[in-house]
């Protein structure tokens, strides 16, 4: 599900308006937009430090433009203590009297863009790190080739990420249930995912080959962070294996590693199997069982005009991942 909004070119009558107020002749110098765009990451943030790392500036450079700004206007707009910055009362109406400048000249400027059809700008995206395989990598080349102007940071973590907070424009994450996903968000569900019980064979050589979800009772497992069960979709009624762990880790990514090392058992993505760093080395279990599976999401931030190097991102991401590969190991009901 998706949302967006379409208004010509914005107000631009009232863009003119607000530049004449804020300028000294009918349009506004660079340094005072610079000034004005720092002081509202700065308020955003919460801090000069989180404002510099975004803007991609030095704090000494965030806190001057600050002062130009105070001293241009004869007023303190923010207070400074150990524990962050506050807005003093003309800090408020110079933020939310700014802010409205600054969202027509963005509005402007994303519809321009979109017209010119040419997406550029940083793109920052947050994964599991499962998708830190070569796939993902073609994926990401293939989009290069296709939008040249765009500069794609992928970052490979297992937690919560607030998009937000940290800045991030893309999220991939594959849940059980969409309310799991932070509020907020606008997501877009892209396909099923499908795990499958694997083990290295050294592991099965040394200790048997599972026959049936009982079995499952004296192996040992490899999990992710602290999920400490196997959840099968049975049609007549779903089971849950505790299982016996001895090792654990924060990241997916290690998890296959570590079942392909022949420590134990994981339930893993289906794609593994075929993935070129895992293919030959993971042995499927129990195949006639299928496991709990989810879907992948893309999820970004609520916006009125999504920007066009993250739609561009979207619609080329959908395209090659909606279409699900053909499956190594069909999900099958055992007969009773």
């Amino acid at each position: 599900m998706e949302t967006s909004s379409t208004r010509g070119f914005g107000r631009p009558g009232r863009v003119a308006i607000c530049l004449h107020q804020w300028g000294r002749s009918n349009f506004i110098r660079v340094d005072t937009l610079t000034g004005i765009r720092v002081f509202r990451q700065i308020v955003e943030s919460g801090s000069f430090v989180e404002a510099a790392e975004r803007l991609e500036m030095s704090t000494a450079a965030v806190s001057k433009h600050v002062a130009q700004v105070e001293e241009r206007l004869g007023v303190r707009l923010l207070n400074r203590n150990s524990r962050g910055v506050s807005l003093t009362e003309p800090g408020r109406q110079y933020f939310e009297r700014t802010k409205t400048i600054l969202e027509d000249l963005e509005e402007i400027e994303v519809e321009l863009g979109a017209l010119s059809r040419a997406p550029r700008g940083s793109l920052r995206i947050t994964c599991q790190s499962f998708t830190a395989g070569q796939r993902f990598a073609d994926l990401l080349a293939e989009y290069r080739l296709r939008y040249p102007e765009v500069m794609v940071y992928a970052s490979f973590e297992d937690r919560d990420v607030d998009l937000v907070e940290e800045g991030y424009d893309i999220a991939l994450r594959t849940t059980y249930n969409m309310e799991s996903l932070p509020p907020g968000l606008i997501a877009r569900s892209v396909r099923p995912t499908r795990r499958v019980l694997a083990a290295a064979q050294s592991y099965l050589d040394r200790h048997g080959v599972p026959e049936s979800p009982a079995d499952l009772n004296r192996h040992q497992f490899v999990s992710e962070a602290n999920v400490d069960a196997v959840h099968f979709e049975d049609p007549e009624e779903p089971i849950d294996i505790a299982r016996q762990i001895v090792l654990r880790f924060r990241s997916s990514i290690c998890v296959a590693n570590a079942v392909a090392a022949g420590i134990g058992l994981a339930a893993l993505p289906s794609f593994c199997f075929t993935d070129p760093a895992f293919k030959g080395r993971l042995v499927p279990l129990l195949p006639q069982y299928p496991l709990r599976g989810g879907t992948l999401y893309l999820a970004y931030v609520s916006r009125k005009h999504v920007p066009l190097k993250i739609r561009t991102f979207i619609d080329f991401f959908v395209e090659k991942v909606a279409s699900p590969t053909p499956d190594p190991f069909p999900q099958t009901v055992p007969t009773p």
